[in-house]
């Protein structure tokens, strides 16, 4: 048997476990007898975190569940080979997430992306049942409740337990946030009242699906939030931004018959704060 490293009580992440990186963070949620993962990255990994699972002293026949906390291949493309591992345990996931995962969507799980030569293997398969907001996790006597936090992705869900939220792709230690991408689902505004509602709930330790744990400190989030209201009115995304101001300036000074400006022009964030 090997010595389980709890990061907090009744919580064991994979990649801390053993020590070193597996993949995106896979969480053991266990009390009594009873177990459930949060994620399971990679087909190519998923042997390996169930061994180790085991030589933790963990019964196989007592996963009651394995979460997707959404639908990117980085954390679910092994998980028709987890169920294999595990038949006891229920696939959940967001309605959305399970129709991407039923149709096997390749561009939306990101497991194509031609531009960056990445093509990989997504076999279709069905979540045993959905969940959405409020729907409540039973393991033991623990009760994880779910949270719709869309922004990255539609499907995104985070769990909380107690004063631990399982935030899934939200924001990452160092401020970044999940990747923004139109052919992904995302949108800005719903990220920011996603954001605002993590940095407003009283949680005290965020556990992202990549990288450490960290605590919900305010001036962090607000930051992400304030940099994220930027993007709304930047073309760097494309159609995630709700506008691009610029070109409503350009056609004011069209209309005008302005000759281009000779002095430097504001950075968009400087011109955004100049009109605010």
């Amino acid at each position: 048997m090997v010595s389980r490293r709890q990061l907090f009580p009744n919580v064991i992440e994979m990649n801390h476990q053993a020590r070193r990186r597996l993949g995106c963070c896979v969480y053991l949620v266990h009390d009594a007898d009873e177990w459930m993962l949060i994620d399971v990255g990679y087909e190519e990994t998923v042997r390996e975190i169930v061994d180790l699972i085991r030589r933790l002293d963990f019964q196989l026949a007592k996963c009651r569940y394995i979460v997707a906390t959404h639908a990117d291949a980085d954390h679910i493309q092994g998980l028709p080979l987890a169920k294999e591992l595990l038949p006891n345990a229920r696939t959940v996931g967001h309605p959305l997430a399970a129709t991407a995962l039923a149709n096997g969507d390749r561009i939306l799980t990101y497991a194509e992306i031609p531009a960056q030569g990445i093509s990989l293997e997504m076999p279709p398969m069905r979540l045993d049942e959905t969940i959405d907001e409020g729907s409540v996790l039973k393991v033991g006597s623990l009760e994880l409740t779910t949270w719709n936090t869309p922004g990255h992705t539609q499907s995104q869900l985070a769990f909380r337990m107690g004063g631990l939220l399982f935030s899934g792709d939200n924001i990452f230690r160092d401020g970044c946030v999940g990747n923004i991408d139109a052919h992904h689902g995302s949108d800005i505004p719903q990220f920011i009242a996603s954001l605002t509602r993590i940095r407003d709930s009283g949680v005290e330790w965020l556990l992202p699906s990549h990288g450490p744990a960290f605590r919900n400190e305010r001036p962090l989030l607000q930051a992400t939030i304030d940099r994220l209201e930027g993007y709304k009115h930047m073309a760097d995304f494309g159609t995630c931004a709700v506008d691009w101001p610029l070109l409503d300036e350009w056609e004011a000074e069209l209309a005008a018959g302005d000759r281009p400006a000779r002095s430097q022009p504001k950075p968009a964030k400087a011109a955004k704060k100049a009109r605010d």
